[in-house]
């Protein structure tokens, strides 16, 4: 445990973050891009949890969840992003060792957290749509708290054992790191110590996260398609549907991009493509999350309304 307070003592005390290395005129438009992305992910999911607070008719368990993951997908891209900005304005982007294993911690942290909530959401669909009447005695607020609760501090204590053992490797040189952000993946490549066991670690233990959310999460939109196809009116199945649309289009987006990242074959492993895909998980998914949200949920969009209304109105009675 002293190592985690004091750091291990490696000749390299910083890193170099490569970043998307190009001439500065496109630098300053990636600079634009990501940055515009950033604010719109912030205000976009800030807005969600506003919207779900100040509406009474939303605190039900399916929106207490959606706070949750809403505020995860702030906390995911301020992991990262700031840090990417920053280098599209420094000719070289350094990182110390401390905020590299920081970094790394809290993006493994979150990704694991972003897993599990996305199962709990799934769980609360299959309940509330193949066990309507039974749904307020099963999800009830305490479940619904120490679901959450249990999701965070869960992932919080499990990813200590094994970044502990990440901080514990040592690091001769040489110190450039060919990513945006210190993911695991390139910080074990440039370990002078041998990493083989602790990469097998790292990897089963991303691999048994990612599929046991995903199995469980298939098998209870198995049984929600189920209940659907017995609903005899179509109206009827639309409107069911309608509920778990914008929770199963996120599922979609972010299990492929990342079954695409970390269940590739070793000798198709490059960089240069971890870098794409890790741009598409990590900054493009959070971007989308309040839009689909937004758009296909009839809730959230009426809520979204009422609000921009009752301001207008505020407003309207200010100038008076």
């Amino acid at each position: 445990m002293q190592n985690w307070i004091f750091w291990n003592k490696s000749a390299v005390t910083e890193f170099i973050l490569v970043g998307f290395p190009t001439n500065q005129n496109f630098q300053r438009f990636l600079f634009f891009i990501f940055f515009i992305s950033y604010v719109l992910t912030v205000t976009g999911n800030i807005v969600i949890i506003t919207v779900i607070q100040a509406d009474s008719h939303l605190h039900r368990p399916m929106y207490f969840f959606l706070s949750n993951f809403a505020f995860m997908q702030v906390c995911y891209v301020t992991v990262t992003v700031p840090k990417l900005l920053l280098g599209f304005l420094t000719s070289i982007n350094k990182i110390s060792i401390r905020a590299c294993f920081t970094q790394c911690y809290f993006f493994f942290l979150l990704g694991g957290i972003e897993h599990f909530l996305l199962a709990i959401m799934a769980y609360d669909r299959y309940v509330a749509i193949c066990h309507p009447l039974r749904y307020n005695t099963i999800v009830t607020s305490k479940v619904c708290w120490s679901l959450a609760c249990g999701c965070w501090l869960g992932i919080f204590l499990g990813s200590l054992l094994p970044m502990v053992s990440l901080v514990g490797l040592s690091f001769c040189g040489p110190n450039i790191i060919n990513h945006y952000f210190c993911d695991v993946s390139p910080l074990l490549k440039l370990s002078c110590t041998d990493t083989s066991l602790l990469k097998s670690y790292f990897f089963s233990l991303m691999w048994i996260i990612i599929f046991s959310c995903l199995m469980f999460i298939l098998l209870s939109y198995i049984s929600i398609i189920s209940a659907i196809f017995k609903i005899p009116s179509t109206v009827g199945r639309q409107k069911v549907f309608s509920t778990c649309g914008s929770h199963l289009t996120v599922v979609i987006i972010y299990f492929g991009a990342v079954i695409f990242m970390y269940v590739r074959p070793r000798e198709s492993y490059s960089f240069e493509e971890d870098k794409l895909i890790s741009v598409f998980y990590s900054i493009l998914t959070p971007l989308l999350n309040p839009f689909i949200y937004c758009l296909r949920n009839k809730e959230i969009k009426q809520a979204l309304q009422k609000c921009i209304q009752s301001k207008k109105r505020l407003l309207a009675h200010l100038h008076m």
